[in-house]
């Protein structure tokens, strides 16, 4: 399997193309330096996410509260995390970190609070 990918971390933005076959890649070229192959392997291999999102919130002055994964979590799962955000509600007051969810859908990822309410 052939995959292109535009790298994230740095602002020049390399078009990598992988190689290769489940987790194991057979080659790795359009990489400028070391930080560029490393990413592109990595979400070659298995791609995750940060994931932001609004949770809603009861007894504040607004319906929702924006949060966001607190580490990446697997692109597998964002469908799955969402459904569990989707039927949870937060109870203000809320601080920005707080966490809102544990352990979202057996990822090891926490739901934080980026807003206060």
């Amino acid at each position: 399997m052939k995959k292109e990918i535009i790298c994230t971390v740095c602002p020049m933005g390399c078009r990598i193309t992988v190689e290769g076959e489940g987790e194991k890649i057979e080659s790795i070229t359009g990489h400028t330096c070391k930080r560029g192959e490393q990413y592109a392997s990595a979400e070659f291999a298995h791609p995750v996410r940060i994931l932001t999102t609004t949770m809603r919130l009861e007894g504040g002055k607004n319906p929702v509260i924006p949060v966001r994964s607190a580490k990446p979590v697997p692109k597998e799962k964002i469908m799955d995390c969402m459904e569990a955000i989707r039927g949870s509600a937060a109870e203000a007051p809320v601080r920005v970190y707080d966490v809102l969810i544990e352990n979202v859908c057996g990822t090891g990822v926490d739901i934080v609070a980026t807003g206060e309410a």
